[in-house]
């Protein structure tokens, strides 16, 4: 089986290891999904993660964030998709539940979340949202 959308996938594997209350979860590493989970531990929506390097494909360990045992995310979903990619100019990067959630967008300079790609005027693909 292979995996048209590993962005997805990640996004998939940490929603439903928050579902069933998991300490962690491990997927496949590529660059993408590293940054992606960078700013998530940045923002406080995963507590902490590592690589774990092997001979193949490295692997991603994602320690998942709890609050009174309730999930930090609340929810997380891919906007952009392989098949539909969404870009959008700087000005036209709307701020997720008011600021209360993020987006992160991949851009010319870089992964970076909403805030970050408004501050610096960089457009770019808006790969998910989280909050």
């Amino acid at each position: 089986m292979s995996i048209t959308d590993p962005i997805a996938n990640l996004l998939t594997i940490i929603n439903n290891g928050n579902k069933v209350k998991k300490e962690y979860v491990d997927v496949h590493s590529s660059k993408i999904k590293v940054e992606l989970v960078r700013i998530l531990k940045e923002n406080g929506y995963v507590s902490n993660y590592k690589i774990i390097r092997d001979n193949k494909q490295n692997v991603i360990h994602i320690l998942l964030a709890y609050k009174d045992g309730t999930s930090v995310i609340k929810k997380l979903h891919r906007i952009s998709k392989p098949s539909l990619r969404i870009y959008k100019k700087h000005e036209e990067i709307k701020r997720v539940l008011n600021g209360y959630g993020m987006a992160i967008v991949s851009t010319s300079k870089g992964v970076m979340t909403d805030k970050q790609a408004r501050e610096q005027k960089i457009g770019g693909e808006l790969i998910c949202e989280v909050w």
